[in-house]
């Protein structure tokens, strides 16, 4: 007997159709161990695959729904498009959570609260809101060493500002470089990468830089395991809270984060963070989920095929 997992596909934020992130979500993944999970985000072959376990209907409108996030290689506590695409799915599908204006994720880092905008009849998608947790600020780095990781020259990063380390969910090491010719130009081995994050408290980098014709917008590019991520959610509320921190953007205002434009897949993302007596909070991100195709897996049950590979451990996990 074989057991049909049905799934959605949607481009996170994204402004029209076959841009931004694409996220797979699985619609009702009870049952499945890690393993299996863990195989079809391979299978997928995207960014991120999520997988929603579903509860009683009353418990997800008061609780949360509970999701999982997977990489092509392991399980994450928190990731940003993940959260945001598999929210809306929710509120465009679920049963009763189906149109309302927020919805609580139930993730391995707690709970987050997505809420949704009203858009014009024209376009595309819906668009949402994720507020993410209060950002940790770790460890701060030497710049000749992390420019010597990422494979740039020590005066490509900008002058006065160190790598720094900040999680609302999973670490990055926050590196502004000097100019946008320089992060075009940017080709992480990632074997060095891995060799270097492995003794640090980050788990990714993420490269920033201003944007072509300035007026508050930034680009960033996310090169990891063996290809670079379209949008990275999750950094963009660790971008802005290190960019608020820094003095390099307004403590409450918007800010425009464009990601992917080197792989063909535009993104964009606000995002804001307030800075209260010193202390960074309040870090929300937006963008638009556009559903662009459904699908269908036929397996057999686990019991009776190989189960491959064991997942590696969520980095930063949490009780929920």
């Amino acid at each position: 007997m074989l057991r049909t997992l049905n799934y959605s596909v949607l481009d996170v934020f994204a402004e029209k159709p076959l841009e931004g992130n694409p996220l797979a979500v699985f619609h009702d993944a009870t049952g499945l161990s890690d393993l299996r999970m863990q195989a079809l985000a391979r299978e997928t072959n995207l960014a991120e695959t999520t997988f929603i376990l579903p509860d009683d209907p009353e418990v997800e409108r008061r609780e949360g729904v509970r999701v999982r996030i997977f990489t092509t290689e392991e399980e994450l506590p928190f990731a940003g498009h993940p959260t945001l695409g598999t929210a809306t799915w929710l509120h465009l599908n679920h049963g009763l959570l189906r149109g309302q204006d927020s919805i609580m994720l139930r993730l391995s880092v707690g709970r987050i609260s997505v809420r949704f905008e009203r858009v014009s009849d024209f376009e595309f998608g819906v668009k949402a809101t994720m507020m993410q947790n209060d950002p940790v600020f770790g460890d701060t780095h030497d710049r000749a060493e992390v420019a010597r990781v990422i494979g740039l020259a020590a005066d490509d990063l900008a002058e006065g500002f160190c790598p720094q380390t900040v999680s609302t969910g999973v670490p990055f090491c926050i590196i502004l470089l000097r100019s946008y010719e320089v992060l075009e130009t940017l080709q992480i081995s990632q074997k060095d990468a891995k060799a270097w994050l492995d003794t640090s408290d980050a788990h990714f980098f993420y490269c920033i830089a201003p944007a072509p014709g300035g007026g508050g917008t930034w680009r960033a590019r996310m090169q990891f395991y063996s290809g670079e991520d379209p949008a990275t959610g999750s950094a963009a509320g660790c971008c802005i809270s290190w960019l608020v921190k820094n003095g390099l953007a307004d403590s409450g205002a918007k800010v425009l984060i464009e990601q992917g434009m080197a792989i063909s897949r535009p993104s964009r993302m606000e995002a804001q963070a307030t800075l209260v007596d010193g202390k960074v909070g309040s870090v929300f991100v937006s963008g638009r989920t556009i559903p662009v195709a459904e699908g269908r897996f036929f397996l057999p049950h686990e019991e009776e095929i190989p189960t491959g590979v064991e997942p590696q451990t969520p980095t930063g996990t949490s009780d929920v």
